[in-house]
Protein backbone atom coordinates (compact mmCIF):
# COMPACT_ATOMS: atom_id res chain seq x y z
CA UNK A 1 0.00 0.00 0.00
CA UNK A 2 1.32 3.46 -0.93
CA UNK A 3 0.44 6.54 1.10
CA UNK A 4 -0.03 9.90 -0.57
CA UNK A 5 1.88 12.03 1.91
CA UNK A 6 1.70 15.22 -0.17
CA UNK A 7 -2.06 15.15 -0.10
CA UNK A 8 -2.16 15.88 3.63
CA UNK A 9 0.35 18.70 3.85
CA UNK A 10 -0.66 21.68 5.89
CA UNK A 11 -1.22 24.81 3.86
CA UNK A 12 1.89 26.92 3.53
CA UNK A 13 2.12 29.96 5.78
CA UNK A 14 2.26 33.08 3.66
CA UNK A 15 2.97 36.36 5.42
CA UNK A 16 1.11 39.54 4.57
CA UNK A 17 2.87 41.77 2.06
CA UNK A 18 3.50 45.43 2.88
CA UNK A 19 0.74 46.58 0.51
CA UNK A 20 -1.77 44.15 2.02
CA UNK A 21 -1.10 45.42 5.53
CA UNK A 22 -1.38 49.01 4.33
CA UNK A 23 -4.76 48.16 2.75
CA UNK A 24 -6.01 46.56 5.98
CA UNK A 25 -5.23 49.71 7.95
CA UNK A 26 -6.70 52.06 5.32
CA UNK A 27 -9.87 49.98 5.17
CA UNK A 28 -10.32 50.37 8.93
CA UNK A 29 -10.52 54.17 8.77
CA UNK A 30 -14.29 53.70 9.02
CA UNK A 31 -15.26 57.35 9.47
CA UNK A 32 -12.95 58.55 6.69
CA UNK A 33 -11.22 61.22 8.79
CA UNK A 34 -7.74 60.20 7.64
CA UNK A 35 -6.79 58.90 11.08
CA UNK A 36 -6.92 55.55 12.84
CA UNK A 37 -8.45 55.68 16.32
CA UNK A 38 -7.85 53.15 19.09
CA UNK A 39 -11.03 51.28 18.10
CA UNK A 40 -10.11 51.28 14.41
CA UNK A 41 -6.60 49.99 15.22
CA UNK A 42 -8.08 47.28 17.45
CA UNK A 43 -10.28 46.11 14.57
CA UNK A 44 -7.38 46.19 12.09
CA UNK A 45 -5.13 44.10 14.33
CA UNK A 46 -8.01 41.69 14.90
CA UNK A 47 -8.30 41.25 11.12
CA UNK A 48 -4.54 40.68 10.86
CA UNK A 49 -4.83 37.85 13.38
CA UNK A 50 -3.39 39.37 16.57
CA UNK A 51 -4.05 37.28 19.68
CA UNK A 52 -4.74 40.43 21.74
CA UNK A 53 -5.71 43.23 19.33
CA UNK A 54 -6.04 45.98 22.01
CA UNK A 55 -2.53 45.17 23.25
CA UNK A 56 -1.09 45.34 19.72
CA UNK A 57 -3.01 48.54 18.99
CA UNK A 58 -1.57 50.16 22.13
CA UNK A 59 1.99 49.20 21.17
CA UNK A 60 1.37 50.35 17.60
CA UNK A 61 0.32 53.78 18.85
CA UNK A 62 3.44 53.98 21.03
CA UNK A 63 5.57 53.05 18.02
CA UNK A 64 3.98 55.07 15.23
CA UNK A 65 2.13 58.02 16.81
CA UNK A 66 4.85 60.64 16.31
CA UNK A 67 2.81 63.64 17.44
CA UNK A 68 1.29 61.90 20.50
CA UNK A 69 -2.34 62.73 19.72
CA UNK A 70 -3.51 59.12 20.20
CA UNK A 71 -4.34 58.65 16.51
CA UNK A 72 -2.36 57.31 13.56
CA UNK A 73 -2.45 59.74 10.65
CA UNK A 74 -2.95 57.92 7.34
CA UNK A 75 -0.89 60.58 5.53
CA UNK A 76 2.01 60.99 7.96
CA UNK A 77 2.29 57.94 10.22
CA UNK A 78 0.92 54.99 8.25
CA UNK A 79 4.31 53.89 6.90
CA UNK A 80 5.68 53.53 10.42
CA UNK A 81 2.57 51.59 11.50
CA UNK A 82 2.90 49.23 8.51
CA UNK A 83 6.57 48.64 9.37
CA UNK A 84 5.58 47.73 12.94
CA UNK A 85 2.97 45.24 11.69
CA UNK A 86 5.41 43.72 9.17
CA UNK A 87 7.87 43.02 11.98
CA UNK A 88 5.16 40.95 13.73
CA UNK A 89 4.99 38.63 10.68
CA UNK A 90 1.23 38.14 10.51
CA UNK A 91 0.15 35.23 8.31
CA UNK A 92 -2.63 35.34 5.71
CA UNK A 93 -5.63 33.31 6.80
Amino acid sequence: MVWETNRYKAPSKVPYAKEQIRDVFKRHDKNGDGQLSKEELDAAFDELGAKWPPFRAWFARQYADDNGDGFISIDKELSKLVQYALELKYILH
